[in-house]
């Protein structure tokens, strides 16, 4: 692998696409931080490891408090140079999020529309986390159970999440 060469003549290593997926499959299936945010592989037959799979706990004293949000997260093959594609599967109001498609919108979510290569899935779901928890988003009426109500996904598939 060539090094890429830095502004200060300094060198740095690119890892490529699969390495750097693959780093971020082992840390997700490790299990993250406190456990309230997850993700891993949404196809094991995926070769090109693009379909992947988030779970956000909402955090306390917010009122996604106890609600399990099911993400989509696509990386496409540009990734990690572009961001991936992130959706909401449950349904939630966030100033970020289209209502109706539950689509992480790049311009209204800062971490997307400045993307910079060492970002990850971790990061991105850790700061949709933050920012459940930020005063436009902590107190905003959700749906009626934001758990129940499942989104088709590109595969046709209604994906549904129930607290039992």
């Amino acid at each position: 692998m060539l090094p890429e060469m830095g502004s200060e003549g300094s060198s740095k290593v690119v890892v490529p696409r699969n390495f750097r997926l693959l780093e971020e499959l082992e840390r997700g299936e490790k299990g993250i931080g406190d456990g309230t945010v997850s993700y891993g592989m949404d196809d094991a037959d995926d070769v090109f490891m693009q379909s992947w799979t988030g779970t956000i706990i909402g955090p306390p004293n917010t009122v996604h408090e106890g609600k399990i949000y099911q993400l989509k997260l696509f990386c496409g093959k540009e990734y990690p140079d572009e961001p991936p594609g992130v959706r909401f599967q449950t349904r939630i109001n966030m100033s970020c999020v289209n209502y109706e498609t539950g689509v992480v919108e790049p311009r209204l979510f800062p971490m997307l529309a400045d993307w910079k290569r060492e970002n990850t899935m971790e990061d991105i779901l850790m700061q949709l986390k933050k920012e459940m928890m930020s005063p436009q988003n902590r107190k905003l009426s959700q749906p009626s159970d934001g758990n129940e109500e499942g989104r088709v996904d590109q595969k046709g598939l209604v994906v549904k999440c129930c607290i039992m």
